[in-house]
């Protein structure tokens, strides 16, 4: 009898463990819904007005798409594919790179999700150095 006993719990073990893996992996997979419309401001150079940043993002599992939308070389808005997008839990990151002339310049974006806001930092390098400014954007609720 005791055998059995064994084995029915060591099956029982087996099955639970599985189901606790199962859970855990579900919950670390799940992504923030990030899609939609998200606006942040920034300061305009040398004291000028701010400018309005539009960021328009989709999410498919742990892969972020979508474009920023802000103001270029000239006073126009400029629409610019993000790269590298992804979705880790409630945290984002993803890359823009702007081609001015000969020139390209690269933001890396990364931040945490919390309903409709993500907080986070924009890394760059300017003259050699790498740099890094805080980002705050908050989601558009029309577009959620």
């Amino acid at each position: 009898m005791k055998i059995k006993n064994n084995s029915l719990l060591k099956h029982l073990a087996k099955h639970l463990t599985c189901a606790v893996l199962f859970v855990a992996t579900a919950a670390a997979v799940q992504a923030a819904d990030v899609s939609g419309t998200w606006t942040w401001t920034t300061p305009g150079r040398n004291g000028g007005p701010d400018h309005t940043n539009t960021l328009t993002l989709a999410v498919d599992g742990t892969t972020l798409t979508g474009k920023i939308s802000a103001l270029g070389h000239g006073g126009k808005i400029v629409d610019t594919p993000i790269a590298d997008g992804k979705v880790d839990g409630d945290n984002i990151s993803f890359s823009v790179i702007r081609v001015n002339k000969e020139n390209s310049v690269t933001n890396s974006f990364s931040g945490t999700v919390a309903s409709d806001q993500i907080t986070g930092k924009i890394g760059f390098v300017r003259d050699g150095e790498a740099h890094s400014r805080d980002w705050q954007a908050t989601r558009s609720t029309d577009t959620k």
